[in-house]
């Protein structure tokens, strides 16, 4: 998929997405402006209904992975959606140790997903400078 294909597409996910009062609706889309204004990065966007809708962005200069982060829409419940950022192990910190560790569990690498349930801001801020480290560490 052509990056402004996938553009596109989370676009219209996000503007589709039935409740304005969902907060995960709004962390979503900070998360995609988030994504959409790093340099050289590339989204693409796989939707599965029922499942997930999730966004994979990828540095320019990034050859040995197919993303850097997952950023995930649990759609096990389209009224109640919560979301799953995860990013590989080596590719970011996480001092304040609130991340899963998941061995193996992200391409057979070793990853740490972030489970964003309710309108938390300081997870949030913590989870966009996550993207932030582990985008720097794609485009090295």
């Amino acid at each position: 998929m052509s990056e402004n294909g996938a553009a596109a597409e989370i676009e219209s996910f996000i503007e589709g997405w039935k409740g304005d009062d969902q907060p995960m609706r709004t962390l979503f889309q900070r998360f995609y402006d988030e994504l959409k204004g790093l340099a050289d990065v590339e989204l693409q966007f796989a939707a599965r209904a029922g499942v997930s809708y999730s966004m994979r962005p990828k540095h320019h200069n990034q050859h040995d992975r197919d993303l850097f982060a997952i950023v995930d829409v649990i759609d096990d419940d389209p009224s109640d959606r919560w979301l799953s950022i995860c990013f590989y192990g080596d590719m970011i910190t996480d001092p304040k140790e609130l991340g899963e560790l998941i061995p193996g569990g992200l391409a057979g690498s070793d990853g740490y997903c972030f489970d964003v349930v309710n309108n938390d801001e300081v997870l949030a801020e913590y989870l966009l400078a996550r993207i932030a480290e582990a985008a720097l560490s794609a485009s090295r």
